[in-house]
């Protein structure tokens, strides 16, 4: 399956995006923590920690930004799987001990209920609302147990415009839309982030297969 999306961010843009957006560890946190108010570290902590978690996989993971975020609270097991092969190409750099593999979303090499964890952080923003229900069913598809998210939040579907291009973004209700879609998923914890300057809000959600 091919997509507008996946040939936009296969581009130069995407690669460019790419550059913008290399962080390190504490970087993140400090980028957060005055976006939000938190770092990125406490959200992981606030919604991973002690859970029965062997491994984990990030779709649409980029550089690994977030996988190393997570790998710091000591989750070890860490895959990402992410489209852009200049983005997987500089994770190697980047990451120790973390498997990144380029590929897409709509087709996640991975057996059934492989991964304990599976997740997106700023991913699902840039599926369009017609093919979302494809990446829902691969990420519950290799769940065995958890889905997790991070993304813009809007009570109602709606496309907003990324650098000029329309298209390429929307926010939604993630959360609802996955229980929507599967009624074998629970809510464990949900948290809403204004930014403290603008008035934007991001999501983090936790859901359970029951």
């Amino acid at each position: 399956m091919r997509t507008t999306q996946m040939d936009f961010w296969s581009s130069e843009f995407g690669s460019n995006y790419t550059d913008r957006n290399i962080y390190s560890t504490n970087d993140l946190d400090k980028d957060y923590k005055e976006t939000y108010g938190y770092s990125r570290t406490e959200m992981n902590k606030n919604f991973l920690l002690n859970l029965p978690i062997y491994n984990v996989l990030e779709v649409g993971c980029n550089v690994g930004n977030i996988l190393r975020s997570v790998q710091s609270i000591d989750l070890e097991n860490l895959y990402g799987i992410e489209l852009q092969p200049y983005a997987v190409e500089k994770s190697k750099e980047l990451c120790r001990n973390i498997n990144i593999i380029q590929g897409s979303g709509f087709d996640i090499p991975f057996k059934d209920y492989y991964f304990d964890l599976v997740y997106t952080s700023g991913v699902l923003i840039h599926i369009a609302p017609e093919d979302l229900n494809k990446i829902f069913d691969e990420m519950y598809r290799v769940s065995k147990r958890y889905i997790w998210g991070f993304e813009y939040y809007s009570e109602s579907y709606s496309e907003i415009q990324y650098r000029g291009e329309s298209g390429k973004m929307w926010k939604a209700d993630f959360a609802k839309l996955f229980l929507e879609r599967y009624p074998s998923l629970k809510l464990v914890r949900e948290t809403k982030y204004p930014y403290l300057v603008e008035g934007n809000i991001d999501q983090m959600y936790l859901l359970e297969k029951v």
